[in-house]
């Protein structure tokens, strides 16, 4: 048997998960010292009231999670005779793997008979979700693993995510962008365009002056980078700013009008740490990040 996994910074929910088959390993964040693992504990998680704290000045921090809790994720699986594959946020922007693969080095001596596959999706959040449910559909059609591997190793860098966001102080903070000149752009309403790019990382494409022109920005990638957008998902993820996703699901609508499958879905909280409420991106099918 095959065990498919993802983690939270995928903005997979347990809903989704157990939709396409996933189980679901959680990526934490801290605020005023308590360290929160989304979803461990419910199926639920109130994403506006978490947005809201950031609103009211909280800065939450991230961190990697150890090789002890790999293990207890993936051993009962080994044990159970089951082989893994996991598809995952992007190894490019945490040391967290690093500690997994050392997990799974470990496991792999004790069940030497198990196969453990990766799909780095080299990406995160919108990116990383619309690659698992591709995936997911794979494997709910009965692909096997080596299918499904070979089949990202073709497709990975032809999803592409472009969004913005509104305080540039949480990505000033992170430091997970490249090239962002994070000064007085909030006040000045600038906002940085960011996609994630080939090596799996956010950079930022320039910015645009206005949350209209951003929005229209955004749309724009897709008759310049678009690839048969129509036989795939359009997604559209935010960091709780549903007036935004209703815009710029109209702008998609004026444009495409019905040749597109597009869904919304937040952004989950450990990712949205890094880049603040009313963000707001696309995540579609390219020709190229």
């Amino acid at each position: 048997m095959l065990t498919l996994y993802t983690d939270t910074d995928t903005d997979v929910t347990p809903k989704l998960a157990a939709e396409y088959g996933y189980k679901l390993i959680s990526m934490p964040f801290t605020t005023d010292g308590k360290t929160v693992y989304p979803y461990e504990d419910s199926d639920d998680f109130d994403i506006h009231a978490f947005y809201d704290t950031l609103r009211e000045g909280a800065l939450p921090t991230t961190s990697a999670i150890s090789e002890a809790r790999y293990e207890q994720y993936f051993e009962p699986e080994f044990a159970a005779g089951n082989d893994i594959l996991y598809v995952h946020f992007s190894r490019a922007m945490t040391v967290t793997f690093d500690a997994m693969d050392k997990a799974v080095a470990r496991l792999k001596e004790k069940y030497p008979e198990r196969n453990f596959w990766s799909i780095d999706t080299m990406g995160i959040t919108t990116c990383s979700l619309n690659l698992c449910l591709e995936i997911g559909d794979m494997y709910k059609a009965g692909k096997s693993a080596e299918e499904i591997v070979a089949w990202a190793k073709e497709e990975v860098l032809h999803f592409g995510t472009y969004f913005f966001a509104d305080d540039l102080k949480f990505f000033r903070r992170s430091g997970r962008v490249s090239g962002l000149a994070a000064t007085m752009g909030t006040l000045l309403g600038v906002r940085p365009v960011i996609y994630m790019n080939e090596e799996g990382k956010m950079v930022s494409l320039g910015t645009v002056r206005g949350r209209r022109k951003a929005l229209e920005k955004l749309v724009s990638f897709i008759d310049e980078r678009g690839q048969d957008v129509e036989k795939h998902r359009v997604i559209i993820g935010n960091t709780d700013s549903p007036d935004l996703v209703e815009e710029i699901r109209e702008m998609l609508k004026e444009r495409y009008g019905d040749k597109l499958t597009i869904l919304d879905y937040p952004t989950n909280p450990t990712a949205g740490s890094h880049c603040g409420p009313n963000a707001v991106g696309l995540s579609f099918h390219v020709s190229h990040r």
